[in-house]
């Protein structure tokens, strides 16, 4: 979402029983309109329905609450699809232009939602990455807390969070039931996460305690208490997954096979990918990269492999040290790609120009991430990095992770998109947002920022290869997992073999510089979210090839900046329309 999830997604709701509206569902609009006013009605009603979404984007609605996970809330939640959708059939839409591509986009986004609703998708979604847990959590970091009443909010939703917890033990029971259940390497990572946010690990206070320790003195006490019970929720959620639902799990496979697969990578992806040729092409990827890298390498330690190029940067390139140094350090790197960028690439002014480096709370995702800004501006763009544990880092391989999270990365897409909420449609800079199309512009910006020659230096070039790298293996790991296909005859690595996790996790070793907990958490990503992971390199192939026949149809016309601000101010838009919307810019 963002090298890491879209904030603010929740898990798959589900449709197994074709229930009656109820009553807690707020009301479709009673008439048929116009697209744009079906998908802003549809944000609406889910902002009412989901606290979670409202405190994404920045709303005040349900401010002390949290979403209950339970069967009938995601039975509601996807009624709420169904009368979308009823109400859009029912619609006039053009052929062509704005109303089109709205209707286009939340059509194909409700069904594929649909498709997993009925499928049950919910019911396994216990993974240590965007899962419900990390939405309640999220949803709390997500929330103000300037004032009086903001921390009265935050205290209704932590002492919502064990009610929210219960419901989402039921959903996860019905899994148990239906033998739709997550795999015990899912199970035992978000244990060790929960861990994490219980202190056990540190032993220091735990995350919830912590987190209201900020408040006002006069709301303390209740404060302590909600954050008290919040943690004892999460204890007993804990350890009700080690006694019940491990147990149960035990014998699920890691891969889900294709059927589950390809639901899941239309649904990251916007697109019915053929996936045996990304596989196929992804290998082609690697083998040119790698090469790439080789030569890179003689520019960093001539006469070492890249593994040992890498080590070496590791060990004694340039690195800041302690979590305030590159929290500093990187926040200074995006500022300077703004000033840099603003006026010459982009158009980067007002509330885009302001954005934040955090380091990421304990027990959240091991990769560097970003959350985007409330629809007022008035909780900006934020980066994450994860420190893992370190207090020294090596800097080679961040540079560029921090263009892919920041600018022109995540923060300038997403933060652009949102200053064209009235001129577009709040569903399509919102909820419609399609991943693949995000983290594609993400590593574009990457490969941008080194053909604008910000990345000359040696160390940091290697580093951005290395990321490439990363987003390659994702491709031929995600899909050559969950599929059990075989790595080509070709290949250096294990010819003829089927892939497994645990060639997974070898491969990466081999090929990318990662440290052990970092390859670790990936492998873990892939199996848990199926189809995510391929969408950052297929996005860029699909961003890349509508530049170029733009270039090519415009010929000395072609203006990169005006380009550029065309292809981030079009909306949303999935794989299998993204590279013929850009290339008619």
């Amino acid at each position: 979402m963002p090298e890491h999830p879209l904030p603010g997604q929740s898990p798959t709701p589900d449709t197994t029983s074709a229930s009656a509206p109820s009553d807690r569902l707020p009301a479709a609009p009673s008439a048929p309109g116009s697209p744009r006013r079906i998908a802003d009605d549809h944000v609406a009603a889910t902002v009412a329905h989901d606290p979670s979404t409202a405190a994404w984007l920045g709303e005040p609605v349900g401010a002390d609450r949290q979403p209950d996970f339970t069967p009938e809330w995601y039975d509601e939640t996807a009624e709420l699809a169904r009368r979308t959708l009823a109400q859009l059939a029912h619609a006039t839409v053009p052929t062509t232009g704005a109303e089109a591509d709205c209707a286009r986009l939340l059509r194909e986004r409700l069904t594929a939602e649909l498709a997993g609703h009925e499928a049950g998708d919910h019911l396994w979604s216990l993974r240590p990455l965007n899962s419900p847990l990390h939405t309640l959590r999220r949803t709390l970091t997500l929330s103000p807390a300037g004032t009086e009443t903001d921390w009265e909010n935050l205290g209704g939703r932590l002492r919502a969070l064990p009610g929210a917890l219960d419901g989402y033990r039921r959903t996860l029971r019905a899994g148990i039931d239906r033998g739709l259940l997550s795999a015990p390497r899912q199970v035992e990572a978000v244990i060790g996460q929960l861990t994490a946010w219980l202190g056990e690990e540190s032993g220091g206070p735990s995350w919830f305690t912590a987190f209201v320790a900020p408040g006002p003195e006069r709301q303390q006490a209740a404060l302590d208490r909600a954050a008290l019970d919040a943690t004892t929720a999460i204890a007993a959620f804990r350890d009700w997954l080690r006694t019940d639902y491990a147990p149960a799990a035990v014998g699920v496979p890691d891969a889900v096979g294709e059927e589950k697969y390809l639901r899941a990578a239309r649904q990251a992806t916007g697109a019915d990918l053929n996936v045996t040729d990304a596989y196929d092409w992804a290998w082609t990827e690697f083998h040119r990269t790698l090469d790439e890298m080789r030569r890179a390498t003689r520019q960093v330690l001539p006469g070492a492999s890249v593994l040992e190029a890498m080590n070496h940067l590791n060990e004694q390139g340039h690195a800041i040290e302690g979590e305030e140094g590159i929290r500093a350090w990187l926040q200074e790197l995006i500022e300077q790609a703004i000033e840099d960028l603003d006026g010459t690439h982009f158009d980067i002014a007002g509330p885009l120009r302001r954005v934040e480096t955090h380091i990421a709370p304990p027990g959240t995702s091991v990769a560097p991430h970003y959350a985007g800004p409330s629809l007022d501006f008035r909780r900006p763009g934020r980066t994450y990095l994860p420190a893992l544990g370190r207090t020294r880092f090596p800097t080679w391989q961040l540079v560029s992770t921090w263009y892919h999270e920041g600018v022109p990365g995540h923060h300038l897409q997403l933060a652009q998109a949102v200053t064209l909420q009235h001129r577009l449609t709040r569903y399509q800079v919102t909820l419609g947002k399609i991943s693949a199309n995000s983290e594609g512009w993400a590593l574009y910006a990457e490969r941008l920022m080194d053909e604008l020659g910000f990345l000359t230096d040696p160390a940091n070039r290697l580093g951005y290869l290395d990321k490439q790298m990363l987003r390659i293996i994702r491709v031929i790991i995600d899909i050559g997992m969950h599929l059990r296909l075989r790595i080509p005859a070709d290949s250096p690595f294990h010819p003829g073999e089927h892939w497994t996790p645990e060639l997974g996790t070898a491969f990466m070793a081999a090929y990318h510089g990662s440290p052990a907990a970092r390859r670790n958490g990936e492998i873990e990503r892939y199996l848990g979210w199926p189809g995510q992971a391929i969408g950052y390199k297929l996005g860029e192939r699909a961003w890349l090839a509508g530049r170029a026949e733009a270039e090519r149809r415009r010929g000395a016309e072609f203006d990169l900046k005006t380009w550029h601000m065309a292809a981030l101010s079009q909306g949303s838009l999935g794989l299998d329309d993204l590279a013929t919307s850009l290339a008619a810019l």
